[in-house]
């Protein structure tokens, strides 16, 4: 058993190792990101104001951490999840949403970022910190909110904390998820294929032990860099 465990923390060890030996260049900042999915592609934009997230999210991308995970966690009008590496090899049915490359990203909670439809942003356990996850993600779906929603979710779900108007705006005419806002890092958003996020997050999934994963497999093909249209 101790070996067992020592051989497990060295594999985690080396892949830290090889995440943070990834070198980015400036050029890979001003690049988008393509999902090449089973469902269709989905096309990503990074926010430059939230540096750590960007950088980390380029770095697994150019590393092709992505490359055959499943989206493990899917909600119809809420989010779809994927970034669990142990999605990779995963039988069916089996629980997910545990794996990582063994480090978290510090919170970067921006006022003007909220999660819209489309909104891209990291997972993360119960810490105090709300650090996030070092590799799972989510992109929101979401849904539309009227105003006596919003003001539900400012007293039940944000502790009394005021959504600010413009933001309340896009909550009800784009949709959303407002009771995440400040808790999660939001750190970029779907420039294409908001389509595609759609119909992933209506697809069947498992009420069992694996609750919510797709019952048939969605998985990210491959995940890269590509040049940003204009």
């Amino acid at each position: 058993m101790r070996k067992i465990l020592l051989l497990t923390l060295l594999l985690l060890s080396l892949t830290v190792w090889a995440q943070q030996e990834v070198k980015l260049k400036k050029k890979d900042r001003r690049r988008d990101i393509e999902l090449v999915t089973t469902e269709g592609t989905i096309v990503l934009r990074l926010y430059d104001s939230t540096p750590l997230h960007r950088d980390n999210f380029l770095r697994l991308v150019k590393s092709r951490y992505y490359d055959s995970v499943l989206f493990h966690r899917v909600i119809k009008d809420f989010m779809i999840q994927a970034g669990d590496p142990n999605s990779k090899t995963a039988k069916p049915g089996q629980a997910l949403g545990s794996g990582g490359p063994g480090y978290r990203v510090p919170a970067e909670f921006r006022p003007s970022i909220f999660h819209k439809k489309g909104t891209l942003a990291a997972a993360r356990d119960n810490n105090p910190e709300k650090a996030s996850s070092g590799s799972q993600f989510y992109i929101v779906q979401g849904k539309r909110f009227t105003d006596v929603g919003l003001d539900s979710v400012e007293t039940v779900r944000l502790g009394g904390r005021k959504i600010p108007v413009e933001h309340r705006e896009v909550y009800k005419t784009v949709g959303g998820t407002p009771h995440l806002d400040q808790g999660y890092t939001a750190f970029g958003e779907v420039i294409r294929g908001q389509e595609v996020v759609d119909k992933i997050a209506y697809v069947p999934t498992s009420s069992g032990p694996d609750r919510d994963r797709p019952v048939q497999d969605v998985r990210i093909i491959k995940a890269r860099l590509v040049k940003r249209k204009r």
